[in-house]
């Protein structure tokens, strides 16, 4: 056996291979100068669908991201094959920063929280008047994650010729949300489509509703006849729709303005846990300066709240503030309907 002395020569020293390559390890990641602009259009099974210029490519999550992923809307910077042919894959190696997100639990005490949507401009809250029956505790979630996720409320009420809108929307008429009404005759002879889409027009807009409301029915009028999605029908015994739609998918509108629809699952809960309770008061600017006399950590939903005597005082009408009251409950109770 070779043995080697105190000052062995280098060139005498056995250096292993290694098992991993020829290649060094190296902390040093290229920066990719060259990545390409694209917008992330679904996601299936850690494929990513993107739009890269007018090209529909393939792409997967570079591994430098770490557990970070990429959503519906998201703009990523890919690299490797962009030419969109089969079988070719790219690569994901940055993700752009998002300019707003929805968000959801599985329910209130589920601390996993779930990206749904990036970097959309509304959210398009849709339920039908019957058929199956609207879920006022369900809007209200729903209106609490697009004021704490940057997204501007959208109610669409579908099937009103089932069912008069007038109590649904006498509920929310204090939030001063926008609305649509919609009938399924009018949908078929475009004239609803029409409506909806007059508040789409240049927007990025996400849809998200229970199932069986209509809400892919919806999508696939206002988006052209080669992009519209298979659906589905309501139970008539259970009153609840069936999944056809199973992962989002963003959509051009069949518009000259530009625009685009994000259609996403059917959902039965919308967990809130990730909300931080006291955000909820900035989707309400007319009572934001009746706080500052409030306590400390104050719920807004408390004997020493300063918003009663601000209301009473004549600063703000008293709905907005039930309003406020009612989504601040909604984030504390679990669905239960």
């Amino acid at each position: 056996m070779r043995r080697y002395g105190k000052n062995p020569d280098e060139d005498d020293i056995r250096v292993r291979p290694n098992p991993k390559g020829n290649r060094p390890r190296t902390s040093i990641r290229p920066k990719h100068e060259d990545a390409a602009e694209g917008m992330v259009l679904t996601v299936d099974r850690g494929r990513l669908t993107c739009l890269v210029g007018d090209r529909t490519i393939h792409a997967m999550k570079a591994r430098e991201l770490g557990r970070k992923a990429a959503v519906v809307g998201d703009r990523v910077d890919i690299v490797g094959d962009l030419t969109g042919k089969k079988d070719t894959l790219a690569r994901i190696v940055r993700i752009g920063k998002r300019t707003s997100v929805l968000r959801r639990t599985a329910d209130d005490d589920d601390p996993y929280e779930r990206v749904v949507v990036a970097n959309a401009d509304q959210l398009a809250i849709v339920t039908a008047l019957a058929d199956p029956e609207p879920r006022p505790r369900l809007i209200d979630r729903c209106l609490v994650a697009a004021y704490d996720g940057g997204l501007e409320p959208l109610l669409v009420l579908t099937k009103s010729d089932l069912a008069p809108a007038d109590q649904l929307l006498e509920m929310y008429g204090a939030l001063g949300v926008p609305f649509v009404v919609t009938s399924r005759e009018e949908l078929y002879e475009g004239n609803a489509a029409d409506r909806v889409r007059e508040q789409l027009h240049g927007r990025v807009t996400a849809f998200v509703g229970h199932s069986g409301v209509g809400k892919t029915t919806l999508v696939n009028a206002l988006v052209p006849e080669a992009k519209r999605r298979i659906t589905g029908h309501v139970n008539a015994v259970t009153g609840r729709g069936r999944h056809t739609t199973t992962s989002a998918l963003a959509l051009p509108l069949d518009s000259a303005d530009g625009g685009w629809v994000i259609d996403t699952p059917g959902v039965r809960s919308f967990g809130l846990h990730h909300v931080d309770p006291s955000r909820v008061i900035l989707a309400f600017p007319d009572l934001v300066p009746g706080t500052e006399n409030c306590p400390r950590a104050c719920s807004h939903d408390e004997a020493e709240c300063a918003l009663d005597q601000w209301v009473a005082d004549g600063h703000a009408d008293p709905a907005r503030l039930y309003s406020l009251r009612r989504l601040l409950a909604t984030r504390e109770r679990r669905e239960g309907d």
